[in-house]
């Protein structure tokens, strides 16, 4: 299996035609509502009087962060924290950390009762970047910390010392990532019900297994007494992980005795869910004049807000073994430092540290490029590793099993008549014009699978179960607009040979599926994939055994087309309905070692990674007076391994690209020198519409990958790590002749028009 076929969606019926079942939408009878109060200050000291707001109507209950505090000192975590309080007792830290929360009749009510609580705020200096974060005289966030340092890692191989000193060339750059939302078209939402077996909790998020685990960590209640369902989930792109705001909903419906519903307002969810990115990367790359690179230093600080996020400060951490990319470099040095801030609190964001890594080699294998005079794709090739030398260990510590970046580079070259693009460039870059043309390539490599190890006991499962109507398959991962009910049936329907429409798919519930590992870092198809694969298949093997005693033949005579086992060389036949009805028969049932029904579970093995990688191409167009940047092509090439739905990989790649073309361009969440958020809203906040984008034109190659049985590689993340490096090399490429130098993410017209400006009046090319 190369690529599969492009089955139709078959969950988009059921989404487009509104037959869903969203988590803002679920309201058990009795349903009880949560709305917080929310500090408008980014640091202060505060009190809080909330006696007006218990006596409003339809007001159930009014909490402050010491009501709460008996009942959870802070919210749990997979890291060490800080950790945020479920709702802060006397300081505030960024601009909408909690002061108080009501529970009433309706939501009406309680937004009615939110604005009678009285919080008297006393100021405190902020600290508003990275940079202020480490100084020696910065206010401390967190009074218990020497520092506002939450995390120092270093590594690497070789001697960058030596490479950096013996270079012919040295480049040296500061990029900085810009904070950016995740955006989902569902903002986040829980509802806890309280039952008779424990508690139900409906969640939109990407990790109900983690949400469970966290959720028993918080509140003391035994994980077989909570199920925890994350139905159709509107979006999630890392975003989507554990909060407060789920643990305070369960902990009222105990306290309270009724289910107990939070869904966040659109400036909410801004204001709050954890946003990604945001780093600074200080960055050098050292070459021979042959084009030959010696050695690359990575510095990062990452912002890691208010709180360090359930997850960990990880997103700055995520691409460190990632930067040296698809090139053979020897010498490579990596230390980072993740600081606390008056801002929201930071966490994974697609692609969760691989987009910066592969942004900083990218931008500067193109800017070596350019010193050395040389054409950007010629210096990849001279660098990248060969096909012939896979499995090959990088100087991340990553060791890549398969890969062929010519053939995804050649391809790319050829779909996007590369050497057509550079003589139109030429012909249209002449002095004096009004618009420049500027051509970007990405060749970019990301590390997929694995998981987060959140509990000793937690494994990553799939069953497949035969059924008289086809078969159903249980999973522990969760979709949001990922396609995986049509791909996890289109797994089983090849195994087994039922049409896919007839496979059932069960995801996203803790109570079918008791373990999982869950959807995050483009690991679902290649792990869980793999698990679904091999339960399918020996359901099949064992579907043979009862045909053949239903046939009356040996299981060596039987063949197995679409779901029809025939004894070879004759008519006798019995179907996969009949099959599936027999295995609970009593003869069946005599079979040695036969358990009523044809189902199976396996699990996966944690530490299958993949390397999907591939080559981008971005063409636009600068309008050198007013700074706009308009992009005129993109194309992209990309190596997933096996496709088992090359439409909705295609799709993935599509979608991912365009997010990743929004932060380059114009996805920013901005603060002021106070750190008080001035991109509240969709108002101020700027996301992608349709006219923002255009046709992109993609293809695919295919080295499988061999760390599992489908061959499969990830796929949901490879545009938005692909597209930003292409981006801004395209706009570089486009204004290097004027003497810009760089252009600060991302690239707004303001922006590129005061470089292009700088760079004819004073020399100064950076904004």
């Amino acid at each position: 299996m190369s690529s599969g076929p492009a089955v139709l969606r078959t969950e988009d019926r059921h989404l487009v035609t509104g037959n869903t079942s969203w988590t803002g939408n679920i309201r058990p009878p009795g349903t009880l509502h949560l709305v917080y109060v929310r500090s408008p200050l980014p640091h202060a000291r505060f009190t809080v009087d909330v006696n007006v707001a218990r006596q409003a109507p339809g007001v159930v209950a009014v909490w402050t962060g010491v009501d709460v505090a008996r009942w959870c000192a802070e919210t749990p975590s997979l890291d060490d924290g800080p950790n945020a309080q479920l709702i802060a007792t006397d300081t505030v830290r960024y601009v909408g950390d909690p002061v108080a929360a009501v529970v009433a009749r309706t939501a009406a009510e309680a937004v009615d009762a939110a604005e009678l609580v009285d919080v008297d705020y006393d100021p405190l200096a902020s600290v508003t970047d990275v940079d202020a974060a480490l100084a020696d005289d910065a206010p401390r966030l967190h009074s218990q910390r020497s520092d506002n340092v939450v995390l120092s890692s270093d590594r690497g191989a070789g001697d960058v010392d030596g490479a950096l000193a013996d270079a012919d060339v040295v480049i040296h750059r500061r990029f900085e990532q810009p904070r950016v939302f995740t955006a989902s078209m569902e903002p986040r939402a829980v509802v806890a019900h309280p039952t008779p077996e424990g508690f139900t909790v409906w969640v939109s998020s990407q990790v109900p297994h983690i949400v469970r685990f966290l959720l028993a960590q918080g509140s003391g209640i035994a994980e077989d007494r909570l199920r925890v369902i994350a139905p159709d989930v509107g979006g999630g792109f890392g975003g989507k992980f554990f909060y407060s705001e789920d643990l305070l909903a369960l902990l009222a419906a105990r306290e309270l005795n009724r289910p107990v519903a939070w869904a966040a307002t659109r400036s909410e969810d801004l204001q709050t869910t954890f946003h990604g990115r945001a780093l600074v990367q200080e960055v050098a790359i050292s070459a021979t004049r042959e084009g030959d690179i010696t050695g690359l230093d990575v510095r990062l600080i990452g912002d890691a807000g208010a709180y360090v996020s359930p997850i960990g400060p990880g997103s700055a951490m995520g691409g460190a073994r990632m930067y040296p990319g698809i090139y053979r470099i020897e010498n490579y040095r990596f230390s980072c430092q993740c600081v606390l801030t008056n801002k929201t609190p930071t966490g994974a964001y697609r692609g969760a540290g691989r987009p910066e890594a592969t942004y900083a080699i990218e931008r500067l294998v193109d800017e070596l490029a350019a010193e050395l005079g040389v054409d950007p794709v010629e210096l990849r090739r001279r660098n990248w590793i060969e096909a012939e030398q896979f499995p090959h260990k990088t100087a991340g510590g990553v060791t890549y099993d398969v890969g062929d970046y010519a053939a995804t580079t050649d391809a790319m070259l050829a779909l996007s008549n590369y050497e057509t693009l550079r003589r139109r460039q030429h012909e249209h870059n002449v002095d004096g014009a009004r618009s420049r043309l500027g051509i970007g390539v990405s060749t970019y490599i990301e590390a997929c699978g694995g998981g987060l190890k959140y509990a000793d006991n937690a494994v990553e499962t799939a069953s497949v179960r035969l059924t008289p109507d086809g078969a159903e398959a249980i999973m522990g991962t969760t979709a949001f607009g990922t396609g995986h009910a049509t791909t996890w049936a289109q797994i089983v329907s090849n195994v087994l040979g039922v049409d896919v429409s007839a496979v059932k798919v069960v995801q996203g519930d803790t109570e079918r599926a008791r373990h999982g590992f869950n959807s995050y870092g483009s690991r679902s198809v290649s792990v869980v994939g793999s698990a679904l694969h091999e339960a399918a298949v020996e359901v099949r093997r064992r579907a043979v055994d009862v045909a053949a005693r239903v046939l009356e033949c040996d299981a060596t005579d039987l063949e197995v087309d679409e779901g029809t086992f025939t004894v070879r060389g004759t008519d006798a036949s019995t179907t996969l309905r009949e099959v599936a009805l027999a295995s609970y028969d009593d003869r069946t049932l005599t079979m040695d070692g036969f358990e009523p029904g044809l189902g199976c579970t396996r699990t996966s093995d944690l530490s299958i990674s993949t390397f999907p990688f591939g080559a981008h191409l971005a063409l636009v167009e600068v309008d050198v007076e007013t700074g706009v940047v308009r992009l005129l092509d993109y194309v992209g090439v990309d190596d997933v391994g096996n496709v088992v739905n090359a439409m909705i990989v295609d799709g993935q790649v599509h979608g991912g690209a365009v997010q990743g073309i929004a932060q380059a361009m114009f996805e920013e969440v901005t603060y002021d020198d106070r750190a008080n958020i001035l991109t509240p809203s969709f108002a101020d906040y700027a996301i992608p519409s349709a006219a923002d984008v255009i046709s992109m034109r993609t293809d695919r190659r295919s080295t499988p990958a061999t760390s599992n049985p489908l061959g499969t590689k990830g796929v949901g993340e490879a545009g938005a790590i692909a597209a930003p490096p292409a981006v801004f090399n395209a706009v570089l490429d486009a204004l290097r002749p004027l003497g810009v130098v760089d252009v600060a993410m991302p690239c707004t017209p303001h922006r590129v028009w005061q470089a292009i400006e700088a760079a004819r009046s004073t020399g100064v090319t950076t904004f």
